[in-house]
């Protein structure tokens, strides 16, 4: 990226980090190493202990199965008892699996992290400690972003389909759908004006060699860049939502053909999307970085 003294915008020079990381895959292949090295063992553990909660409960499958959009109420029931047969059941196994797969997530993220960003640039400062800070407080602000979200799901559905049916009136649809998508889109936008901070604090402690107080402070102190950080993050935000919808698109390709294709067929078609889909976002993880990175140094300079 390159600035002649004129105005610079976050994302002019985007293209350019994404072939720059595109033509170096050692970068991708090192963060999907550490992502899924340790995300297979969380999710086979996750699973191994979701069957095992399955079959101490007896759920009623058939009123799951017959949910549909046309009568909302009665799967909103559906849904809900289904969450009072299993919750009691889950929550012994939550308390220490989340826990547990929060703090080795969070060191092994800062392990990981730490390696591609010097993969990139040898001249970086080695700071596993002020990044596993760092991170550990990103994954909090992250997790409070799921639970707003999660809350605005649920009121909705009390605003638009619980709340008049139980007055004796009609459940909205239209209207859950629209407060879903606003809502999300509200989630996405907050995290976009608040997560750069810790998305930048990590790479300024490893160029300048600094603690995790004053990483801090210095990505706060960031002036101009603030609003061109801020662009970047919204630019990411945007691809991820395309990046989901591909996979959405490409899962459905076989539907079509569904009467001609084995389970076989359709369960390594869908696993390979899947796989794509991981690949995807573990490739603009990188891309992200590496744009703060160049974008920050253009502004220094």
């Amino acid at each position: 990226m390159r600035h002649d003294g004129g105005p610079i915008r976050g994302t002019q020079s985007f293209v350019g980090v994404m072939t720059e990381v595109w033509r170096r895959p050692s970068l991708t292949g090192l963060e999907i190493l550490w992502r899924w090295a340790v995300g297979m063992p969380i999710v086979a553990l996750a699973a191994w202990q979701a069957l095992l909660v399955s079959r101490s409960v007896s759920l009623d499958t058939a009123a799951l199965e017959t949910m549909t959009v046309f009568r909302p109420v009665e799967a909103f029931a559906a849904m809900g008892a289904a969450a009072r047969t299993i919750l009691p059941a889950a929550m012994p196994v939550a308390v220490w699996l989340l826990p547990v797969a929060a703090v080795v997530w969070v060191v092994m993220a800062a392990v990981g992290r730490s390696v591609v960003l010097l993969r990139f640039d040898r001249a970086l400062a080695v700071r596993p400690a002020t990044v596993l800070v760092l991170g550990a407080l990103r994954a909090v602000l992250l997790m409070a972003a799921w639970a707003l979200w999660c809350w605005m799901m649920l009121a909705a559905g009390r605003i638009a389909i619980t709340g008049p049916a139980a007055r004796g009136g009609e459940a909205d649809v239209v209207l859950y759908s629209a407060m879903l998508i606003c809502g999300s889109l509200l989630v996405y936008v907050l995290w976009a004006v608040v997560g750069w901070v810790f998305q930048l604090a990590p790479l300024l402690a490893m160029q300048r060699n600094l603690g995790a107080v004053a990483s801090l402070k210095a990505a706060l102190d960031g002036g101009a860049a603030r609003g061109k950080l801020i662009e970047v993050n919204l630019v990411m935000c945007i691809v991820k939502i395309a990046v989901l919808v591909l996979a959405m698109v490409f899962s459905a390709c076989p539907l079509p053909f569904s009467n001609v294709e084995s389970p076989t067929f359709l369960a390594c078609w869908w696993g390979g999307v899947i796989v794509a889909y991981l690949a995807a976002l573990d490739y603009f993880h990188v891309v992200h970085a590496v744009a703060y990175l160049r974008l920050w140094r253009t502004l220094e300079g």
